[in-house]
């Protein structure tokens, strides 16, 4: 979850780490810190509690000196809480070694106990302190940073990225990774380290993909690759597709604010060279990994992801097994491998995740390869894990999300599982010509659909401020709509801190209707009546119901919807589409009034309390 940044080059190291870390805040929030060797080969280091502000304004009052060489890391707390003495960077080797860590070191215990009985102590309760004074150990041995990280890491179990500097060696960054994100920036006459490409795109798109258990050396003149064994590997190079003004607001008042505006943008980016008018074109993506020949030997289909993307994966779900008629199941990636699931190699596992670094689904990914299931990863970040152990990938395209709380990155996993699902009907042949030609056309309405929903921002503010002091909210919602009810209430559990729960309406009378009480706010997500199977008579008969008992109701519901006025106390429209899209024109109302509670509430809309955005830590 942390967010980690390295450098060496001529730049002024700490103007480097600290633009880094400003990019990586939203992995966490903690507290920062910073590691330098000086022009008088010092070790100097700098780390405080609380966002990177308090840090950046220590800089300024009390500089470090100027230098080539540094680390820097911003922390979300898992061993010790966020106080000074536990921020990173951690010193060994008499203060001569700096260390900085994301994830999990899970025999820190042991280690810790083997070097008290040498003598050592330790001011921290972190693991990575545990990782720190064990690499200064070595060093002392070996005299030799490279040696040092590759006697040692072989001795910790978990997931860690780890980043270190020594006095004695300028002009040298030394990581290594398992189970937990790096990645190189490469530079002319400088490299860089992050735990993501936002770390450093400012100085480079070109972009290097550090593999599972392998340490990385990075000098201003070149890089050094090898495996935990020391034998050199070869790195994938990429060049990343967005540069350092994608992640800046660009003048919104929030990160949040300004990737929901992108939404029709990353849509149409996801759409893109993918649709022609007779139906998608995945076939150059998806081989040969996941071939025709695999596309009809599926015979059950299981899309994993955790919170936002799990949501995402419910919709996909309608979509597949209404368009290809294959079976699909929607798990959630930390409970699947923990109940021994049966799979084989007619099971396409489909993981979702934005930062393609998920912990969880990275292992239920393993997991599935290892069991012979072929496995496809919708992915939002180039060159990231999940996406490269898969068989396949399918890029979302979305463009960064900075942002804790997912938005653009949810609407674009939406419309990648669409893509699927009207890909394996077609090539199973589900699907009629006319059909697939009117879903095309669907899918290209909606950006500037989602453009018009947008647009009624002022409303939703509106009626966010009035419900300020509101203690808990209700999300109704029958089919497609139901996960948007889901998404809507984790949205506002996120951000605006009070209790918030998305229920299926049909569930409604056994048991979630006791929480009904007068003045009760409860958002309906009304199905179209158009539809000649719709369950829009279903949903105002549970309107009705809970309205009787003093509910306070606010319906999303389509343009020229007139049977819900008489029950709905507020009413929030949305264009008219299929029963499949109008949940992405839906999400956006529910987003935006998360958000739009939160500033009313004075709460920091893109670092919500407890959180980071990429969970790399099981």
């Amino acid at each position: 979850m942390c967010g980690i940044v390295g450098y060496v080059g001529p730049r002024d190291a700490i103007e480097v780490l600290v633009g880094g870390l400003k990019r990586l805040e939203y992995r966490g929030y903690d507290s920062a810190g910073v590691a330098v060797i000086g022009g008088d080969g010092e070790l100097a280091t700098h780390k405080r509690a609380g966002k990177l502000g308090v840090l950046q304004r220590d800089l300024v009052a009390e500089p470090l000196p100027r230098s080539e060489t540094g680390i820097g890391h911003t922390r979300w707390a898992t061993h010790g809480g966020p106080t000074d003495v536990n921020a990173h960077p951690h010193l060994g080797d008499h203060g001569r070694l700096a260390l900085i860590h994301n994830g999990i070191i899970e025999n820190y215990a042991a280690l810790r106990d083997e070097l008290a009985a040498e003598g050592y102590t330790f001011a921290s309760e972190t693991d990575t302190e545990i990782a720190a004074v064990l690499l200064g150990r070595e060093y002392g041995r070996t005299n030799d940073l490279v040696g040092a990280f590759r006697a040692v890491v072989g001795r910790l179990h978990g997931a860690f990225t780890l980043l270190a500097v020594h006095a004695d060696e300028p002009g040298l960054v030394v990581g290594a990774r398992r189970n937990s994100p790096l990645v190189v920036g490469l530079g002319d006459g400088e490299q860089f380290l992050g735990s993501d490409v936002a770390a450093f795109v400012q100085y480079t798109r070109r972009a290097l993909a550090i593999g599972q258990d392998e340490i990385v050396a990075i000098r201003p003149d070149g890089i050094e690759l090898m495996d935990f064994e020391g034998r050199p590997v070869q790195g994938e190079e990429y060049e990343i597709a967005w540069d350092a003004s994608a992640a800046d607001k660009g003048g919104w008042s929030s990160f949040m604010a300004k990737e929901i505006s992108e939404e029709p943008d990353a849509i149409e980016q996801t759409l893109l060279g993918r649709l022609h008018d007779d139906g998608v074109d995945l076939d150059e993506e998806l081989a040969p990994g996941i071939d025709d020949d695999v596309v009809r030997s599926i015979t059950r289909i299981l899309l994993l992801g955790a919170g936002t993307a799990s949501y995402s994966g419910l919709l996909g779900k309608y979509a597949i097994e209404k368009w290809a008629g294959v079976p699909v199941e929607v798990e959630l990636a930390h409970e699947f491998r923990y109940r021994d699931p049966v799979l084989d190699a007619g099971t396409l596992v489909v993981s979702i995740s934005q930062s393609g670094e998920t912990m969880d689904t990275l292992m239920a990914v393993r997991y599935a390869a290892e069991r012979g299931a072929r496995t496809l990863s919708i992915c939002n970040t180039q060159g990231a894990t999940i996406a490269r152990e898969s068989d396949a990938v399918l890029y979302t395209r979305a463009g960064p999300e900075v942002a804790v709380a997912s938005t653009k990155a949810f609407s674009a996993q939406v419309i990648a599982l669409y893509l699927l699902g009207l890909h394996l009907a077609q090539k199973r042949g589900t699907l009629g010509a006319e059909e697939t030609r009117r879903l095309v056309a669907d899918l290209r309405a909606l950006p500037a659909q989602l453009q018009t929903v947008l647009e009624s921002g002022g409303e939703v503010r509106e009626l966010a401020r009035s419900m300020s002091d509101t203690r808990s909210v209700l999300f109704l919602g029958r089919h497609a709509g139901y996960p948007i009810a889901l998404e809507g209430a984790l949205k506002l559990k996120e951000l605006a801190y009070i209790h918030a729960e998305g229920f299926a309406a049909g569930e409604l009378k056994h048991g979630p209707i006791a929480l009904i009480e007068p003045g009760q706010r409860v958002f309906v997500v009304v199905p179209s009546p158009r539809d000649r199977n719709s369950l829009h008579p279903k949903v105002i008969s549970n309107i009705q119901e809970i309205r009787a008992r003093g509910a306070h109701v606010l319906a999303v519901a389509e343009a020229g919807d007139v049977a819900v006025l008489p029950y709905a106390d507020d009413v929030l429209r949305i264009p008219l589409a299929g029963p499949l899209f109008e949940p992405l024109l839906a999400v956006a109302p529910l987003q935006m009034f998360a958000m739009e509670l939160a500033a009313a509430k004075g709460l920091d809309v893109d670092q919500p309390r407890n959180l980071a955005k990429s969970v790399t830590v099981e």
